[in-house]
């Protein structure tokens, strides 16, 4: 018991210690900037190979998102590092085919009545609003606060992958999700990461230095192009019928 109590006594003092990268979040944004540009750019490409080529589409899709995957973990190790140099043009590489593997919900949520343009505008100017909201939240957490909202929204994270590697072993033998299971998960998607985006603003300035503005770059991508997505996800099912 008392190394239980010692090793948790430990963590605290870890955990409020001052920040150790109080201006990260601010030199990550021109990335975090960039590599949503290049989102749209692979996005933009995407949408042209499925109505020119449509039969390169999905070929094409599985080798982007191999790559993806790959780059991901590659480019978030070398930036962990500090090699931003190198870890950069990996970066710039991962948006753009993370923009590809996008095309396809973005186009479907264009070929769906009801949402269209303006449902991409809608999910886009939702990021935004999030942006500025979490930034003034989680900016202001206190400790214990913002360590609960960190465990909670990483717990519900974890179960939603559970649900969508579900959902998607489902789909895969025939079984889709119903339309009101979909707005659910997708509904929960979205507050998931709306948490994160808030999140983002407590954690990063106590696990980067500075200088390792490229990971906390990553981190604040992640959420919101996953937010993007899930808000994407809940227009298209309110606006479709079983």
């Amino acid at each position: 018991m008392s190394n239980t109590s010692n090793f948790r006594q430990a963590i605290h003092q870890a955990q409020t210690q001052a920040l150790v990268g109080p201006n990260v979040i601010a030199n990550a944004l021109p990335y975090l900037g960039g590599g949503l540009v290049l989102t749209a750019i692979g996005t933009y490409g995407g949408i042209g190979v499925i109505n020119n080529y449509p039969e390169l589409f999905m070929p094409i899709f599985w080798v982007a998102l191999i790559a993806e995957l790959v780059l991901f973990f590659i480019a978030r190790g070398v930036a962990e590092k500090g090699n931003n140099s190198v870890a950069l043009p990996l970066l710039a590489s991962y948006s753009l085919l993370s923009g590809y593997t996008l095309s396809g919900l973005v186009f479907i949520a264009l070929s769906t009545q009801g949402v269209g343009p303006q449902g991409i505008g809608i999910a886009a100017l939702s990021c935004g609003v999030t942006f500025i909201a979490a930034r003034q939240i989680g900016s202001n957490l206190s400790e214990e606060d913002g360590l609960a909202l960190t465990k909670t929204v990483q717990l519900g994270i974890i179960a939603l992958c559970v649900v969508l590697v579900a959902q998607l072993l489902f789909s895969l033998f025939g079984v889709y999700t119903p339309t009101f299971l979909e707005v659910g998960i997708s509904g929960i998607g979205v507050l998931l990461f709306v948490g994160a985006a808030v999140v983002d603003f407590f954690i990063l300035p106590r696990t980067y230095r500075d200088e390792q503005y490229l990971p906390a770059a990553l981190s604040m991508y992640l959420t919101y192009i996953n937010l993007f997505i899930f808000i994407l996800r809940l227009l298209i099912a309110l606006n479709s019928r079983d």
